[in-house]
């Protein structure tokens, strides 16, 4: 499928999304965000692709934010309803998806594309990345799962004071908080986060939808993580990447997983 604001590419079982608007910083716009959900769906759909990838183009910015210029003039309905379709289509909708996502974070990543990078799996960066959620500065709070995801990332005074002061954090803090789990430099950035995908892709991708769903449970209201767990666990015993796991196990071979 051909796309106005984003690049995919396929190789070795991993999807690579970049979003291609550098003259934007890669400004999250509501095309981009339907075209991402669009690329988002179709790897997860594609039983070859066993982990995706999403980075942003050049070397400034990963997402230097949302398009402002896009919603200036809303009321307060056509925010809410932006917030909340926003969420659905994307952000919740990469946190769940059964294929692992990594965020490759090189440069900026300020507002929705902050948000964007913490609705994925986990998050590698470049050494010039710099993080942050500016929208106080203007009158407006994050929309797109920020309040949320930063706190349960970092911690509940932390997210506190990057929200309250707008301000920025570069990529050694980010890690030391624990809001990216590896920083490297930015010639190396895709090159670690594809080395992470090759150790990814040797195990079973239904276990690991599985262990996501599990993850992912206990930060839903209303939801018993560990009952989740039990569930998903018992659920494993019978699936066809079990047998060939437990018997590569006991013949002392590499599993050939079937997939999902």
């Amino acid at each position: 499928m051909n796309f106005n604001n984003i690049l995919t590419d396929f190789q070795d079982g991993i999807t690579t999304i970049t979003i291609n608007r550098p003259k934007k910083l890669n400004a999250l716009n509501q095309e981009t965000i339907n075209e991402l959900h669009q690329a988002f769906k179709d790897a997860d759909l594609d039983e070859d692709s066993k982990v995706i990838i999403i980075t942003g183009s050049g070397e400034k910015a990963f997402v230097a934010g949302a398009d402002i210029s896009e919603f200036a003039d809303y009321s307060m309905e056509e925010g809410e309803y932006l917030a909340a379709n926003g969420q659905k289509v994307l952000f919740d909708f990469v946190e769940n998806l059964s294929t692992p996502v990594i965020a490759a974070v090189n440069g900026f990543a300020l507002g929705g594309g902050l948000e964007l990078a913490m609705a994925c799996h986990f998050r590698v960066a470049s050494d010039n990345a710099r993080m942050g959620l500016p929208e106080v500065s203007l009158g407006v709070i994050p929309g797109y799962g920020g309040t949320q995801r930063l706190t349960q990332l970092v911690g509940k005074g932390r997210a506190m004071e990057m929200i309250m002061t707008a301000g920025m954090i570069d990529a050694n803090k980010a890690l030391s908080n624990g809001l990216v789990n590896h920083v490297t430099s930015q010639d190396e950035l895709l090159s670690l986060c594809e080395k992470i995908a090759g150790k990814i892709r040797q195990n079973s991708s239904v276990a690991i939808a599985a262990a996501i769903k599990a993850v992912n449970a206990n930060y839903q209201e209303g939801v018993n993580g560990f009952e989740v767990e039990i569930k998903e666990f018992g659920k494993s015993f019978g699936t066809e990447d079990f047998a060939e796991g437990t018997s590569a196990f006991l013949e002392k071979r590499k599993a050939d997983f079937p997939g999902r």
